[in-house]
């Protein structure tokens, strides 16, 4: 299964959420992939602890030219390195914790982008789709799940990865995309126009000659850092009246521009823990009361949605 990551907007916990999704699923012996597709700002190193490669790839001197050349994902698109760095993330983490439990459940493999590798030109993208197609259907066929952390927005990533889906190379392939937002009406808004506005998902992808319908199905979308209004205590009457009283409107406001309740694979609740570092959560860190037992039951059951292929049935 081949999982895009996405979103309109920065600053979603589309990075952070998937990262926390490929560990649950390597945690119940999945072999997981995730490449950071997020050319700009390649920060999954960060996120999973890796020493060295919290920014990617450091550039390397070539030694024969003397120039400045990564190994990451971008430049292996770009033609400049013949295979990208493979990173097994439960060996290499500086993270004491998940380094006890490494001969727990499957692989985790990072595949990292490059430090400063930047946006394509799209005068390079045939070739560029030439090696996405060649990388994606690689990936599925040696892992159960790989994970691809889009750059936010419409980007030249984002085109890459739908005309490489289009290819028959891996039109028979599992593929879905989850669309990342935060609980506001900016970032609902942005969500829907990413997928169903005139330059969006849909639009792109049928452009890259894709089945509007069947790309349609295989979109689903992820709340995150959402408040829990029914848990409320203590405060105004007046204050907690009003944030009821948005909560609806917020749902309401979903449902008419298309992203519902029914297209919804996950909801994550606001977790300080999240809100003030950016990392992987493990059980001994709910064990340990600094972590939200409810925050990863939620990564949980965003893992069960992802599997299931019930959730995947066609929207209409």
């Amino acid at each position: 299964m081949i999982v895009f990551a996405t979103s309109d907007k920065g600053g979603t916990g589309r990075s952070v959420t998937s990262c926390n999704l490929g560990y649950r699923l390597s945690s119940r012996g999945k072999r997981v992939a995730y490449l950071d597709f997020d050319f700009g700002s390649p920060t999954a190193g960060a996120l999973f602890e890796l020493g060295g490669y919290e920014r990617g790839v450091p550039p390397e001197r070539d030694r024969a030219g003397g120039a400045e050349q990564g190994l990451g994902l971008h430049s292996y698109l770009l033609g400049s390195a013949t295979a990208a760095v493979r990173i097994n993330v439960r060996d290499k983490t500086d993270r004491e914790d998940m380094r006890r439990i490494r001969g727990r459940g499957g692989q985790l493999v990072l595949f990292p982008g490059d430090q400063g590798g930047g946006e394509f030109d799209r005068r390079n993208e045939p070739s560029v789709i030439d090696r996405c197609v060649r990388l994606l259907h690689a990936v599925d066929t040696e892992f159960d799940v790989s994970i691809i952390d889009l750059s936010a927005g419409r980007s030249i990533a984002m085109d890459i990865v739908l005309r490489a889906t289009a290819d028959n190379a891996l039109s028979a392939r599992t593929v879905r995309w989850l669309v990342f937002h935060r609980w506001t009406r900016q970032h609902i808004y942005a969500a829907s126009s990413l997928v169903h506005g005139p330059h969006g998902l849909l639009e792109c992808g049928v452009r890259a000659e894709h089945d509007r319908d069947e790309l349609l199905n295989n979109i689903r979308f992820v709340r995150t850092a959402v408040p829990r209004v029914d848990r409320i205590r203590g405060g105004p009457a007046p204050q907690a009246a009003w944030l009821h009283g948005q909560e609806r409107i917020l749902n309401e406001l979903a449902g008419e521009v298309r992203i519902g309740a029914s297209t919804v694979l996950g909801t994550i609740p606001v977790e300080p823990m999240l809100q003030w570092r950016e990392q992987l959560i493990l059980d001994v860190d709910v064990q340990r009361e600094i972590a939200n037992s409810e925050t990863v039951v939620a990564f949980d059951r965003l893992a069960d949605g992802l599997l299931d292929p019930r959730t995947w049935r066609p929207l209409h």
